[in-house]
């Protein structure tokens, strides 16, 4: 769910097998998106992924690089992420976000074109939107603790005034 003029367009690599069953984005209840928006600051209370909809009127939107579900990124051709990153920067083009929110280095690199290592936080500005990657909150990233993935969805919010 995505409107021009946003605060910020959060963007996820592609919907996973419970999202799709569940018709809605991080809707595994291992995945810690949502409690994330909701403990830094981004929304005011903690959405289930069937109200990912109110995100618009909190100036924020949601979509996937890539559309098509799978059990797991690695499960992505090479020819997907291509076809979504030229989709997303035609979207983005016409939607003009303030800043755009990759969940997940996976995504970002797919977007960016980038091979090697991706710090979290603030990356290089697409166009005028500022850009920042933050740690996937699947309950398959071992790579950050929750604390840390608060630190950097906090970091978001302070970006965007919130």
């Amino acid at each position: 769910m995505v409107a021009p003029g946003l605060d910020a367009i959060f963007v996820g690599v592609n919907p996973g097998i419970v999202s799709a069953r569940a018709a809605h984005n991080f809707a595994n209840p291992s995945n810690g998106f949502w409690r994330l928006m909701h403990e830094s600051g981004l929304v005011p209370r903690r959405l289930a992924p069937h109200e990912e909809g109110e995100l618009i009127a909190h100036g924020l939107g949601l979509t996937n690089l890539v559309d098509r579900v799978t059990r797991g990124v690695s499960d992505l051709t090479p020819a997907d992420l291509e076809r979504g990153r030229v989709s997303l920067a035609a979207r983005l083009a016409v939607l003009r976000p303030r800043a755009v929110v990759f969940v997940g280095v996976t995504a970002y690199r797919a977007f960016a074109g980038v091979k090697g290592v991706v710090v979290c936080g603030e990356q290089e500005a697409i166009d005028a939107a500022r850009v920042f990657v933050v740690p996937s909150p699947s309950g398959r990233n071992a790579h950050y603790r929750y604390e840390d993935m608060l630190g950097f969805f906090r970091g978001v919010a302070r970006a965007l005034g919130r």
